[in-house]
Parts: structure tokens; C-alpha cells; sequence
């Protein structure tokens, strides 16, 4: 589950094509919808082939179609109203609203940051400051530099020790076998798979440093045009939604099917186990799935002005709604 996103391609993509498109009508009037997934498929979106699979879209009327997003991301075609959904980060929404992108956040996937710098536990890299004199394979953004040298400010260590090496789609078991030492993953999914390769790790979670590093990873986007000319077509979509996601909580292993049937290349073995590790964490403590805080918002935008991530003003309270969730 490797993230990416790029301002300026959403920048450019929303200045070309002017926010147009807020939905089409299909036949027997249904609502034909795209939503734009972040990478490839994974149980991060279980919710999303579940309401499709079972029919929940269809009940509100919505015929959805789940596409891979194209090199100018999600974030993009979301932007400009190509797509009327996708799946984002909120770093990546934060980024875009200080931008002048009408990125909004409409749904937290999970309520947790799940993410962490991991290496094989031979390694012996148990904290940040072991970072020094090792190699991290990383995508190419500012934010994961600023990321490891805020980690090992915290635990003593020295940044400028560390060697940063762009490695692109590489997977995790794959750049390790490449002079890499560390990366940023998902352990619901890389972790995991680990845990079936019987590789132990070691992993060192954003969440034990900083509480400003606890946000919202992944979430699901629409824009500022499509709210305020349909917003029922958001009330449906996220209602359909919802359901998805209450039943991979409350059946992960008949929702991993769901994924399976959808995508069949997926490893059954790795979603099953990766959807049994994640389904208790979509809503965690929150009152109910979706669920987003404006402090959460506003910590990790703290966190990028700090860390010179962020240049301009940022608004929570245009980045975010929770009034599109079912009650």
C-alpha cells in the first residue's frame, strides 16, 4: 500500500478541466458513479467492493465503478470532477487545500494511523536513532524525509546519517533484497504478509512519537462542486458506504471473499489474515465508521508547518465533514 500524490498534477488537472462533471445517468435510473482508488486493491477498500458486491450501492440507486488510479492519482481526477470519490491520505488533502485544491475529506477508512518504518528484525533497528548510517527506500516525497528526521530528533538520533534512495513501486520484501534498510508501510497489509512469510520485523510506529501523527490513513474524497450541486448523491454513496464497511467489521472473513471474488490475483491467504488484523480497526473507538476530528485535522497540520511541509493557511473546517455519515 504504497502512497503518492502530486499538487501540482491537481493543481493542473483542476485548472484544465474546470470541476466539471458531478455524475451521469445510467440506464433504469440509476446514477453511474466512478470512484477512484489509491493503489492497487487491498483490504483498505473492503468496505468499498463489499457495498458494490452486496448490492448496497444498488439500493441507492448507484451504479459504481471502482477504477486504479492513473499516474496523476486520485487526488487529481476527484479534483477536477472526473471521478466523483477516491481514496486519499490526509496528508495529501492537507497539502491540496493549502494549494486552493477543493479537495474534501468525507469519511475516515480507518481511525488509526497504521503505519510505521519497518526492517527485518535481523536488522537490529529497534528505534529512530538507529536510522544512522542506514539506507531508506522510499516514493519520492518531501513528507517522508521530514517524517524520519522528526522521528530521530525525538529519540536523539542524527538525520543527516541517513541515505535516502527512491525505489518507486518497489514492494517492501523486494527492496530489502536491494541494499534497502527501511520503509514506511502499512502493517495491516505489509506487516502481514510478514507474519506469513515468517519474517519478523521490526517496526517503528509514527503513532509512539508524536500524537500530531496520529491521523487519518486512508481516507475517502469528493469535491466542493459535486457537495454543492448533489449532495444526496454524497448522502447515498456514503450510506452504501458505511454498510460495506459495518460488514467487513463485523464479518472479516466472509468480506475478504468479497475482495477475493472482485480480485482474484489478490493472495487469499494475505487478505483473509489482513482482513482479520484490520476489520476491528475501521471504527475502533469512534462513535461509528467515518467518523473524522477536527483536532486530528489540525495536529497534522501543525506537525507539516513545523516541518516546512506546508506553505500557506489551512482551514480544518473545509477540509473535512462528517455530514454526509449515516447517523
Amino acid at each position: 500500500m504504497a502512497r503518492r500524490w502530486s499538487i501540482m498534477g491537481i493543481m493542473l488537472c483542476a485548472a484544465v478541466s474546470l470541476l466539471a462533471g458531478c455524475g451521469s445517468n445510467s440506464a433504469a435510473g440509476t446514477e453511474k458513479v466512478q470512484l477512484v482508488l489509491d493503489w492497487t486493491p487491498n483490504t483498505n477498500h473492503t468496505g468499498l467492493y463489499a457495498a458494490k458486491e452486496l448490492g448496497y450501492f444498488e439500493e441507492e440507486g448507484l451504479e459504481v465503478d471502482i477504477v486504479l488510479p492513473g499516474e496523476s492519482g486520485a487526488d487529481a481526477v476527484v479534483a477536477s470532477g472526473e471521478a466523483q470519490f477516491g481514496v486519499s491520505y490526509q496528508e495529501g488533502v492537507t497539502q491540496a487545500r493549502v494549494n486552493g485544491v477543493p479537495l474534501v475529506s468525507i469519511a475516515a477508512v480507518i481511525q488509526h494511523n497504521t503505519s510505521g518504518f519497518a526492517s527485518l528484525a535481523k536488522e537490529g533497528i529497534k528505534t529512530p536513532k538507529d536510522f544512522e548510517g542506514r539506507t531508506y527506500g522510499g516514493w519520492g516525497s518531501p513528507v517522508e524525509g521530514a517524517m524520519i528526521e522528526s522521528l530521530m530528533k525525538e529519540d536523539g538520533g542524527d538525520f543527516s546519517k541517513v541515505t535516502i534512495a527512491s525505489i518507486g513501486d518497489s514492494d517492501f520484501f523486494t527492496a530489502m533484497q536491494k541494499d534497502i534498510d527501511f520503509q514506511w508501510i502499512y502493517y495491516g497489509w505489509t506487516g502481514i504478509e510478514a507474519e506469513l512469510r515468517n519474517e519478523p520485523l521490526n517496526v517503528v510506529w509514527l503513532t509512539d512519537y508524536s500524537e500530531k501523527l496520529d491521523y487519518y490513513t486512508p481516507v475517502l474524497v469528493t469535491n466542493e462542486k459535486l457537495i454543492s450541486e448533489n449532495p444526496e448523491l454524497v448522502k447515498k454513496f456514503l450510506k452504501a458506504v458505511a454498510k460495506g464497511y459495518q460488514y467487513a467489521i463485523d464479518k472479516p472473513e466472509e468480506a475478504a471473499d468479497v475482495l477475493v471474488k472482485a480480485v482474484p490475483e489478490l493472495n487469499k491467504a494475505l487478505v483473509v489474515a489482513s482482513q482479520k488484523w484490520l476489520s476491528p480497526r475501521y471504527a475502533d473507538d469512534a462513535p461509528r465508521w467515518g467518523e473524522q476530528k477536527r483536532d486530528v485535522w489540525v495536529n497534522y497540520a501543525d506537525w507539516m508547518s513545523e516541518h516546512g511541509l506546508l506553505e500557506g493557511e489551512f482551514n480544518a473546517d473545509e477540509a473535512f465533514t462528517n455530514e454526509f455519515l449515516p447517523k
